[in-house]
């Protein structure tokens, strides 16, 4: 009955009606989808398998290239790159479109753009079509296809000046979806200027040749000096298309300034010459002379009118002295030592002045403890960025990037968005592309939020950027060459501008430093590690008679070891600290005291010599052999005393035997302890001691000898007139067989010694 009532017309049951609606919602959504063509929710195969994509995330779009970058009037943009199938069915009848618009209103904007990923509807434009749609039959699973579409400009519909959305997407179909449906999307940004604009805003691009120590504290001992590197890896940032090759044939084309760490220069010109690379337990000759010399040649020509900042010798890590060091003695000392020869070096290899008026922290985060030490070595300008000292300070564009923060100080406020747009893997043609555009899209962005206000900003990428984040710098700032928007401005006349007088200029407290930073830093440990190498460095250049040649590669080497390039390698520098100390204390230890045996003295009075050894090839002196007699009852020193002092100079690979004269008083054993002092009465390596057996001589044994000695001479008597007799009788001479006298025992201390030293006895330079 239930069957014949609904063939006839009669109302259905609330069940049946219910299971109507469904069967109609689930037969009519792939054709709702169709419609919308938006994006698909991935599907799974299974419990624990990984999900297919599906929609406008099945086909990867990449925008490998797009040219011009900012396109003028009269030019045809050309935009290429590849599709790649990574859903699990074939996509046909597939077409490749241009998707122009909308207009983004600001710097924000263009932010919540870079991070969409899915097709859209109603955000996305629709797509230019016409005969500027490329057909793509046929795309299988896994397969990659190039792509290539030109459109004149013209015919992008860009209205008026400002940064447009630009997507490339793959409309098609799959065995899943019979209907056609956005199956991949990449956006990207097209900056349009068909005017220029009245007041360019100033751009200033920092430039940076950074790179991790390589030369150790150690040298050769000749008279050049010869430094040994750790390993031979700088020559192949050095050598063509290695990332210092790169940073230098590029900046060299592009109005950069330069910011150069004067030990990367130190090292490379030590390159030029004669080096050595430490190979397990010995060294072996470097043999990159050449590479050295062409890139030294390069950057000289390239800097030559250029702007060249220098920062402290070894690019000390500011925030890590400023937050863990500074407490610690000596540690500011070390920064003002590292800035004092940056100007030299930099001038000596370079032919060029720089400035050293810039300090530069970490990722410019600064708190005032951080500008206090930045500024504690005489700069009186500190490179910060915008995400670490407030950005605007409520301002509705982007301010100048000179800001006053008192005490004669002067942030420059890098802009973070631009100073980061380079960071990440830059060898993928894909990301170099959108890095590129974000970039030109964000500097349009800030000339137009307002274009009759002229403002100075600064770009201040990562220390050390790989060749291809360089080469991709390098891309943006020749797209802005043609001076759209922009027009270039050095560092030094940035740090002069006017500043906003609204713009903030509180400097953030020290609870607001950056977490992730101050976990990098170097510890506590490090510096105190430092100021041990330093006291060990003070005591031993004072006895040298060439202290320089310990001095300036020590210096050097603990500079290197405050450098921020340590950060995110704490085994490493801990390494690197040790090597310094522990090669300072083997040479130290050439100048030592030879072990003496046990000495017996049978007499009133003696000399005990003790040797000193050389073993530098330089020689030393202000040295002080101090004896200390333990029981001056037994055996004294030095006219009645307990200690005997003797100045010490010996010539390199020499020895010295020093002898003092001791008196002894009474039968027994004496412990003597021999050690150095330098002049100032500083102990100056081990003390050495050893024992001293007195046999004091009675009056019994003086009456025992005088009688041996009588007997003797009635001998001798008695010889001659036997002799006498003999003669005159003509009969043979005779000695009166008596036997033959033994020698005396040989001296406590041989000569001095004239052996040369042996090769591995040096002192570095």
């Amino acid at each position: 009955m239930a069957e014949a009532a609904d063939f006839q017309g009669m109302n259905p049951s609330p069940a049946r009606r219910w299971l109507r609606r469904t069967a109609s919602l689930i037969v009519g959504a792939p054709l709702i989808a169709g419609l919308l063509a938006g994006p698909a929710t991935p599907s799974a195969h299974a419990e624990g398998k990984t999900k297919v994509p599906t929609g406008s995330r099945t086909v990867d779009v990449s925008l490998d290239t797009l040219a011009p970058s900012a396109p003028v009037e009269g030019d045809t943009l050309t935009v290429s790159g590849t599709l790649t199938n990574k859903g699990k069915k074939t996509v046909t009848d597939a077409e490749v479109d241009l998707r122009v618009g909308p207009k983004l209103s600001g710097r924000g904007e263009i932010d919540q753009t870079a991070k969409r990923t899915g097709y859209l509807p109603g955000s996305d434009p629709a797509k230019l079509g016409g005969s500027y749609t490329l057909k793509v039959p046929k795309l299988a699973s896994g397969v990659s296809q190039d792509f290539t579409l030109a459109v004149p400009v013209d015919k992008l519909d860009l209205d008026s000046e400002g940064v447009y959305q630009l997507g490339v997407s793959l409309t098609g179909r799959t065995s899943d979806y019979t209907y056609d449906q956005v199956l991949g999307i990449q956006r990207t940004f097209l900056p349009w200027q068909p005017e220029d604009t009245k007041k360019k805003t100033d751009l200033t691009f920092l430039w940076p040749l950074i790179a991790s120590a390589h030369v150790t504290a150690e040298t050769g001992s000749d008279e050049q000096q010869t430094p040994v590197f750790a390993n031979d890896d700088l020559a192949l940032e050095l050598a063509p298309g290695g990332r210092l090759e790169q940073l230098v044939s590029l900046g060299r084309q592009l109005p950069v300034t330069w910011v150069i760490d004067p030990d990367l220069l130190a090292s490379v010109d030590a390159m030029t010459k004669n080096y050595r690379v430490r190979s397990g337990n010995t060294t072996v000759a470097g043999t990159n002379q050449t590479i050295a010399k062409k890139w030294l040649a390069d950057l000289q020509a390239a800097v030559k009118d250029g702007t060249v900042v220098a920062l402290p010798f070894a690019d000390p890590d500011l925030a890590s002295i400023a937050h863990r060091g500074k407490n610690v003695s000596g540690a500011l000392s070390h920064l003002q030592t590292a800035t004092e020869v940056a100007s030299t070096t930099v001038e000596t290899v370079l032919h060029v002045k720089p400035s050293t008026d810039f300090a530069w922290p970490v990722d410019g985060a600064i708190d005032p403890s951080v500008v206090d030490v930045a500024t504690s070595a005489g700069a009186h300008k500190v490179i910060a960025r915008s995400d670490s000292l407030e950005e605007t300070g409520g301002l509705l564009y982007t301010p100048t990037a000179a800001r006053p923060i008192g005490g004669g100080t002067t942030a420059v406020v890098a802009d973070h968005r631009l100073s980061t747009a380079f960071t990440g893997d830059m060898a993928k043609a894909g990301a170099s592309t959108l890095a590129v555009q974000k970039f030109l899209a964000q500097t349009l962005a800030v000339t137009e939020q307002a274009p009759d206000k002229q403002r100075s900003i600064v770009v201040a990428p990562q220390r050390t950027p790989t060749a291809a984040q360089a080469q991709t710098m390098a891309r943006a700032l020749q797209a802005l060459t043609a001076e759209h928007w922009t027009k270039p401005l050095d560092l030094t006349e940035a740090a002069e501008q006017k500043p906003d007088a609204q713009a903030t200029t509180r400097v953030p407290r020290a609870a607001q430093y950056p977490k992730k930073l101050r976990n990098q830093e170097l510890p506590t440990q490090a510096f105190q590690d430092i100021r041990t190498t330093q006291s060990s460095l003070d005591s031993f250049q004072v006895i040298l008679t060439q202290p320089d040649r310990v001095v300036t590669p020590f210096g050097n080497a603990i500079n290197r070891s405050v450098s921020t390039s340590w950060r995110g390698s704490p085994l490493e520098a801990q390494r690197y600290r040790d090597s310094v100390r522990t090669y300072l204390q083997g040479l130290s230890n050439e100048v030592q005291l030879i072990t003496k045996s046990d000495v017996t003295l049978s007499g009133r009075s003696a000399t005990i010599p003790v040797t000193v050894q050389n073993k530098l090839v330089q020689g030393v002196d202000h040295l002080v052999l101090r004896l200390t007699s333990g029981n001056a009852t037994r055996l004294d020193l030095n006219d009645g005393g307990a200690v005997a002092e003797k100045p010490v100079e010996i010539a390199g690979g020499h020895s010295q035997s020093v002898k003092f004269d001791a008196a002894a008083n009474a039968n027994g054993q004496a412990q003597v302890t021999a050690r150095l002092f330098t002049a100032d009465g500083t102990p100056y390596g081990e003390a050495m001691t050893f024992t001293v057996k007195v046999s004091e001589v009675t009056p019994t044994v003086l009456l025992v000898i005088a009688g041996g000695l009588l007997l003797l001479v009635l001998a001798g008597i008695r010889m001659y007139t036997h002799r006498k007799r003999t003669v005159a009788g003509g009969a043979p001479e005779d000695d009166g067989g008596e036997p033959e006298q033994p020698s005396d025992p040989e001296s406590d201390t041989g000569p001095e010694s004239g052996d040369p030293s042996g090769p591995g006895e040096k002192v570095d330079r």
